[in-house]
């Protein structure tokens, strides 16, 4: 049983990046399935496809490399189970002052800083990419 999922998520990311695979598969959810809309909105990785497997599904990512460097620099989950770390609409922190993003877990869905400061929502941070 896995404890921490979204951590899951980032950690097979990022292995898979430094190792310059292609692609990485990871179990299928909802809240994944939007962390890696957001990801491939915001230019950090190619592309993702759901595939239903009669389970969970699997969701398969497919990296992003610009002159054989990973585009994502860094990805690190910030609250986690044991540490919930929720801000405030007025409390949105800035990832590297603007050139990274926060992903945040709001009661509307799973925005970017930029977009919960739009919307003047705050919520759960659940990780730092840049």
């Amino acid at each position: 049983m896995m404890t921490d999922p979204i951590a899951d998520l980032f950690t097979r990311i990022r292995n898979g990046q430094m190792v310059r695979h292609p692609r990485v598969d990871v179990p299928g959810s909802k809240m994944k399935k939007r962390i890696v809309e957001i990801l491939k909105d915001e230019g950090y990785i190619k592309n993702f496809r759901y595939y239903q497997d009669g389970k969970q599904g699997i969701l398969r990512v497919y990296l992003k490399y610009q002159n054989d460097e990973p585009v994502i620099r860094g990805i690190e989950r910030v609250s986690k189970p044991g540490r919930r770390n929720y801000v405030g609409r007025d409390t949105i922190p800035r990832v590297l002052n603007g050139l990274g993003l926060a992903i945040v877990s709001t009661s509307s869905g799973v925005f970017t800083d930029e977009q919960c400061r739009e919307k003047g929502v705050g919520g759960e941070v659940l990780g730092h990419v840049w």
